[in-house]
């Protein structure tokens, strides 16, 4: 209770509550907190502390409810901390901030406001891609306003320099080949960017071509790993000789000087906008349009650019990379869903 009153923001410091509540539990009459608890110990002992606690969370989380927004992220916590400490200088509402786990990524989030539907928490979804959120979507999670999409990164093919370099693969389809057996690094394409790249491809491909290009990369034992940054790391490391990953996570195993170089973006590699959409009946409505608008801000993007969270403002016009067909992907999305599910199971 003293947590919860804490974090309402009644004014209490957390050392006031710890001397309310030893106070009580030890029957010490007299205490040093700033409360005066006569008329709490009328009612004796914990009856008393009870009230007294419910009382400050009456009144302390009346008005702050005005100035706070609840924000779920996929975005990665250490860009997304500074991005919200800096809305909160700026506007004064208090971000409460639900990040994501490296292996479920945008996934577990979605199925949470899902669960959540009938009574939101959540006020506005910030994701790192927009396959999941477009899926909430389609289930009419999202208020009216429109999904907005910002800045771009890229899916990209990483090699070991060490061991793969003039005869690194020119396609996707070669990575299952017996020279690159047990060598081959992916994330669970049930998660995150590397599921919306796998559904991506289904569409580009036709599922009979795309189907047998996923039993070969099984056959030909791809290493299955939680998040794009594992991947990263097993191909720093030589334990892996290419991997399929993100742009942000192969440019921080370079700045860590890890033997790695990224392979051009080509028309099988998919370009991955930000994405934020306020949630349907959120408790929070005018600050989450205010937050909304604030990651939509070019400074805001200019500032995850130079964090390193995203690759560019807009995608290169003359660049060739893979188009997503939206439509497609989410027509089919449970049946690939399932299929992935059992094709890549661990």
């Amino acid at each position: 209770l003293g947590n919860l009153a804490l974090d309402c923001g009644a004014g209490l410091s957390r050392s006031d509550v710890r001397m309310v509540v030893l106070s009580q539990t030890h029957g010490v009459n007299k205490t040093t907190s700033l409360f005066d608890l006569a008329p709490m110990r009328q009612f004796g002992g914990r009856t008393g502390l009870i009230i007294f606690l419910a009382f400050v969370l009456w009144i302390g989380c009346r008005p702050s409810r005005e100035n706070v927004v609840v924000v779920y992220t996929s975005q990665d916590q250490i860009y997304a901390q500074q991005i919200l400490a800096d809305f909160t200088r700026e506007t004064g509402i208090h971000v409460l901030p639900l990040f994501d786990s490296e292996s479920a990524k945008t996934t577990g989030l979605m199925n949470r406001i899902i669960a959540e539907r009938f009574r939101p928490q959540c006020d506005v979804f910030w994701s790192n891609e927009e396959m999941m959120m477009r899926k909430l979507g389609r289930r009419g999670l999202l208020a009216d306003a429109p999904i907005a999409t910002f800045g771009y990164r890229s899916r990209r093919l990483v090699v070991n320099t060490n061991f793969v370099n003039p005869d690194a693969p020119i396609n996707l389809k070669q990575l299952t080949a017996p020279k690159w057996k047990g060598r081959v690094a992916i994330a669970y394409p049930l998660f995150g960017t590397t599921a919306a790249h796998f559904m991506a491809l289904r569409a580009a491909w036709g599922k009979d071509a795309w189907e047998q290009w996923c039993r070969d990369l099984v056959k030909n034992k791809a290493l299955i790993v939680d998040g794009n940054s594992a991947v990263v790391r097993l191909v720093g490391m030589g334990e892996a000789w290419l991997g399929l990953t993100d742009f942000d996570d192969a440019t921080v195993g370079l700045r860590k000087q890890l033997p790695i170089k990224m392979l051009p973006l080509t028309q099988e590699f998919s370009v991955i906008a930000n994405s934020v959409a306020l949630i349907r009946d959120g408790p929070n409505p005018q600050n989450a349009r205010r937050f909304q608008k604030y990651l939509q801000q070019k400074q805001t993007q200019e500032q995850l650019l130079a964090l390193g969270a995203l690759e560019g403002i807009a995608p290169p016009e003359k660049t060739a990379f893979l188009k997503t067909d939206w439509k497609s992907v989410l027509d089919d999305f449970e049946t690939t869903y399932a299929w992935l599910s059992e094709t890549f199971l661990r």
